[in-house]
């Protein structure tokens, strides 16, 4: 409710880390680098949906879940370059530095 709070995403996956099993992780990155905040906000609330995660484990290609004012090249231009080693540094940094259990969730604040 606020303009002056941020949020960020680490990724702490409890599986192995493959190309078809990192979609929505690799979506959610790819549109923080790349979109304005009014549509990453849409964008992440049509990406938490499990039928979302369903479609994109079936086979579905991200680009269909892409909203209206999306800058859609520039997106689907990250997604598709986006290496895992991201999500593995999210990965070694969650239990090294968090010191996280794999796929155990946290919140962090750092608040004045």
């Amino acid at each position: 409710t606020s303009s002056h709070t941020r949020v960020g995403i680490l990724n702490n996956p409890s599986s192995k880390i493959k190309e078809d099993n990192t979609a929505v992780a690799r979506a959610i990155l790819a549109a923080f680098l790349t979109q304005n905040n009014s549509n990453l906000k849409g964008f992440l609330s049509k990406l938490s949906k499990e039928e979302t995660a369903k479609s994109l484990a079936a086979g579905t290609k991200i680009v269909k879940f892409l909203i209206p004012g999306m800058d859609g090249d520039t997106f689907e231009k990250k997604y598709n370059t986006l290496g895992l080693d991201l999500i593995k540094t999210h990965q070694m940094f969650c239990h090294e530095v968090l010191k996280l259990l794999p796929g155990q969730m946290a919140v962090i604040s750092n608040g004045r």
